[in-house]
């Protein structure tokens, strides 16, 4: 479980987080969204411990986080940073394998998960490649392997799809869904609306260092909504093939 209890966070004059309250529970997708500079980000940073609030607490699986070390941080959590640019020069099967590196897991079971998560991200062919020689998204995709292998309680996105085609949008937020299906707590921030609206369990949409609305896609995704928090008019209107609502511009 994540609990993020009036957390407030400053830069200067500038409050990038206000108060802000939140819960996630295991078995979940959480899908964070909202323009740019909503605090998205920033919030997945306080989460993951990167960043330390002002104000406020969080706890993961219970432990709050001041109470964490950084040991104890890569048992509980793992993160897919903004940006997904590998800089150093290793072998893609060996930055895969880094993930569990940190983690109190079974050493005869490495080998397998590794190569399973790499499966999944259609990498595999890729194992002894110079992770610097890859295309961007085959960089995003080897990341998100190397967050799947550390088999966390709790998993962190940081715009996971960004650098991704639409077939590896598509299967990464599936082995985020698998994630969560597993018992993980996913949260994940993403800038299309329609990734969100089909993947999530909950939508959490902010702006300006605040959560605004916070539910399931049909319930926050409304026209309304999306306009007031976008300054864009918007349609709403159902998936053809999912229950989920589509965002287009008017």
């Amino acid at each position: 479980m994540i609990r993020v209890e009036n957390v407030t966070l400053r830069i200067g004059a500038k409050t990038l987080l206000d108060a802000v309250d939140l819960t996630c529970l295991p078995g979940s997708l959480t899908v964070i969204v909202g323009p740019n500079g909503a605090g998205k980000s920033t919030l997945l940073s306080v989460i993951a411990g990167d960043l330390e609030a002002d104000a406020g607490r969080v706890a993961l699986s219970g432990t709050p986080l001041a109470r964490m070390s950084v040991r104890r941080l890569a048992q509980v959590r793992a993160v897919f940073p903004q940006g997904s640019e590998i800089r150093f020069g290793y072998p893609v099967e060996e930055v895969v394998a880094m993930g569990r590196a940190f983690r109190d897991l079974p050493v005869a079971e490495d080998a397998r998960i590794v190569e399973r998560e790499m499966t999944q991200a259609e990498i595999l062919h890729m194992a002894h490649r110079n992770a610097q020689t890859l295309s961007g998204g085959e960089q995003a995709r080897t990341t998100f392997a190397r967050v799947a292998v550390q088999q966390t309680d709790v998993v962190l996105l940081d715009e996971p799809t960004a650098a991704l085609d639409l077939r590896h949008q598509e299967r990464v937020l599936a082995a985020a869904r698998r994630m969560a299906a597993e018992g993980a707590t996913v949260v994940a921030v993403l800038h299309d609306l329609n990734l969100a609206a089909a993947h999530a369990d909950s939508i959490v949409l902010m702006q300006a260092g605040r959560i605004v609305a916070e539910g399931p896609p049909w319930q926050v995704l409304t026209e309304e909504l999306v306009a007031r928090v976008y300054r864009q008019d918007v349609c709403i209107l159902p998936h053809p093939a999912r229950d989920c609502p589509v965002v287009l511009t008017r």
